[in-house]
């Protein structure tokens, strides 16, 4: 299928969205969001049980807040996408992440069960792009008061997760080394 090995194109989404865009390597999309969850799978799996509720720095979200959030915008940027593929005239609202973050009681999940559902929901976000037919990819959705097109809501989603891989990896983890605090995939112990 060409157009979901095609990048998008200018006035497919807001410009702020391109950040994430630019951050998904060129390819077939699809492929793309079936193979990178392995990496964000790896860098959860580093993350100290004793380090879940914590930041890198005060006021930042903890790690679990972090893997919710990406699992919460990955099922808003999906179910946009499937009405956007089949055409539904509804324009979505804004979700505001913080308020997301704030009501989803993380505290009293683990983050391998957080780990767990990330995995199966990006099982349902591949099978549920692999499905749409090639015209499907350039139909379009409103949602936030601005119009994107299926194709840019898959490299948004991609992108997105890459982000926050890159964070965690970066600012959390390495936080965390600095601390002190023993990352259990390198610790000889």
């Amino acid at each position: 299928m060409r157009l979901r090995s095609e990048r998008p194109g200018a006035g497919e989404c807001h410009d702020y969205y391109m950040t994430y865009i630019d951050l998904v390597p060129s390819g077939d999309i699809v492929r793309t969001l079936e193979a990178q969850v392995a990496d964000t799978d790896e860098v959860l799996r580093r993350v100290p049980a004793e380090r879940e509720m914590s930041s890198y720095m005060p006021g930042k979200w903890t790690v679990r807040e972090v893997v919710g959030h990406v699992i919460d915008a990955e099922r808003i940027f999906a179910v946009r996408a499937l009405a956007g593929a089949r055409s539904d005239p509804a324009a979505f609202p804004s979700f505001e992440q913080d308020d997301y973050v704030r009501a989803s009681a993380v505290d009293r999940r683990r983050l391998e069960d957080q780990r767990e559902e990330l995995m199966a929901v990006r099982a349902a976000t591949v099978a549920t792009f692999a499905g749409f037919e090639e015209a499907a990819w350039l139909r379009r959705v409103a949602a936030s008061g601005r119009e994107f097109s299926v194709r840019s809501l898959a490299y948004i989603i991609a992108g997105h997760e890459r982000h926050h891989r890159v964070v965690l990896e970066t600012r959390y983890l390495a936080a965390f080394a600095e601390r002190g605090c023993s990352d259990p995939a390198t610790d000889p112990r």
